[in-house]
C-alpha cells in the first residue's frame, strides 16, 4: 500500500483522466445540492460503475458516491467481488466506504482531496493497514488533490453564504413585523 505524498511522481495519465470522470460525477451531487463527491470504479481502462453522493435525496445514509459506484460495477460484473477493479473518488473515503471496498475485493483505491475529519485511509485512521483484516487493498492518495479539494470549499462557501443570506432575511422579516405591529 503507498500512498501519494509531494514527492512522489506524478500520477498517470489514467489516472488523471479517471479522477477526472469521479469529477464530473462529482458535479451530479453539486447540482441535486448534495455534497459534490463522486466516483467511478475501473476494470482493465473500462469505467463500469459510477456514482455521486445522494444521502439527503434518496434518504439513504448509504448513498455516499463510492457505494453507489460499486453498487453499479457489482451489478454489471454480476458479482459484488470486483477484483482487478480500481476505484477513484474524489474525497478520501469514510470507515464505511472503505469497509465495503475491502469487502469488494477492490484491488487499488485513488483518491483526490482527503478528509480530515472522517477519512479512513490515513487522515484520521487507515482502514487498509489494518493487518488482522483478510484482504489488503492498495492505496494511492492526493491524486487532482487541489481540483478535488477547491470543488468542496467551493461547495461549502455556497452553503455558508446561503445560510447567512436567509438568516438576514429572517431578521428583515422579523424587523418588518415589528415595524407594523
Amino acid at each position: 500500500m503507498s500512498e501519494l505524498h509531494a514527492c512522489d511522481p506524478a500520477p498517470e495519465p489514467a489516472a488523471l483522466r479517471h479522477m477526472r470522470a469521479a469529477l464530473e460525477q462529482a458535479g451530479h451531487a453539486w447540482a441535486l445540492g448534495e455534497v459534490p463527491v463522486g466516483a467511478v470504479v475501473v476494470k482493465d481502462g473500462e469505467v463500469i460503475g459510477v456514482g455521486y453522493n445522494s444521502p439527503s435525496g434518496r434518504h439513504d445514509p448509504t448513498a455516499h458516491a463510492e457505494i453507489m459506484a460499486l453498487r453499479q460495477a457489482a451489478l454489471r460484473l454480476g458479482n459484488y467481488r470486483l477484483p482487478g477493479c480500481t476505484l477513484y473518488v474524489t474525497l478520501e473515503p469514510c470507515a464505511m466506504c472503505s469497509g465495503a471496498m475491502m469487502h469488494a475485493r477492490l484491488e487499488r483505491v485513488v483518491y483526490g482531496a482527503a478528509d480530515p475529519k472522517t477519512g479512513a485511509c490515513g487522515s484520521v485512521l487507515n482502514l487498509f493497514e489494518q493487518e488482522r483484516l483478510n484482504h489488503h487493498t492498495a492505496l494511492e492518495g492526493g491524486v487532482l488533490e487541489q481540483e478535488c479539494g477547491q470543488l468542496l470549499r467551493d461547495f461549502f462557501a455556497m452553503r455558508r453564504a446561503q445560510s447567512k443570506q436567509q438568516r438576514q432575511l429572517a431578521v428583515g422579516t422579523d424587523q418588518h413585523k415589528d415595524a407594523h405591529a
